[in-house]
């Protein structure tokens, strides 16, 4: 699977950009999905340039871009989301398909985790598309600190959590690409129900320090 092109569906929103842009400064090859395909383009041209023009980023319709890859991403808002997954079942199914989305809202007193009952985003994609192998991942990684300059956000771990083991194995290793080291095992996908509105706090508190904080798990065992 580490040849294989990885589809980022909401790619050119700042979450998925910044994904696709560590993605491919991993050497991976990334296809930006949106709705508008020359849109999707747009973004691809913008990442390929700032990463010297290698040619490993491309743009086009979510469909295309779904349908073409071996790994698909999808970081799309919540708003709309169980539509576009409908639309996609086919190019999704069989695939391991990475859920990032988080459903929040926001009043004045600022962001919340919506009600999903006892169900989450990921969750719901896994509902919609039974075939497909969904895995909840990469929720809580900064969109600024993911196109920023660092070489890699060694000071944050990504939580993984999934039912299909050998996926989540991929997704933990993928997750290296951009933090250095492997992703946290995190448990099953209805842990997904927690993952999704932690967003929710981190945002508070960038808020509240002017900061753009992330999650560390400590005592974990070294390898």
């Amino acid at each position: 699977m580490t040849d294989a092109a990885i589809a980022v569906l909401g790619g050119t929103g700042p979450q998925g950009k910044g994904l696709g842009y560590r993605f491919a400064k991993a050497g991976r090859r990334v296809i930006i999905g949106s709705r508008d395909a020359a849109k999707a383009s747009a973004a691809a041209g913008e990442l390929d340039e700032t990463l010297g023009g290698d040619g490993l980023v491309t743009g086009m319709a979510n469909a295309e871009a779904a349908a073409q890859a071996g790994l698909v991403v999808v970081a799309v808002p919540w708003d709309g989301h169980n539509e576009l997954v409908e639309s996609l079942r086919g190019e999704l199914s069989g695939k391991i398909v990475v859920s990032c989305v988080n459903p929040l809202g926001f009043d004045k007193a600022g962001p919340y985790g919506l009600d999903m009952g006892n169900s989450s985003a990921a969750e719901q994609l896994q509902s919609i598309v039974p075939a497909a192998r969904v895995v909840a991942a990469f929720h809580h990684v900064s969109a600024a600190n993911l196109i920023g300059p660092a070489e890699k956000l060694d000071h944050e771990d990504i939580l993984v959590a999934g039912d299909d083991k050998e996926a989540a194995a991929q997704v933990r290793a993928l997750a290296a690409t951009v933090t250095g080291s492997p992703g946290v095992d995190a448990g099953p996908l209805r842990l997904a129900r927690q993952l999704e509105p932690l967003t929710a706090v981190l945002i508070s508190i960038n808020k509240r320090y002017k900061t753009r904080s992330g999650v560390s798990i400590s005592g974990l065992p070294q390898d």
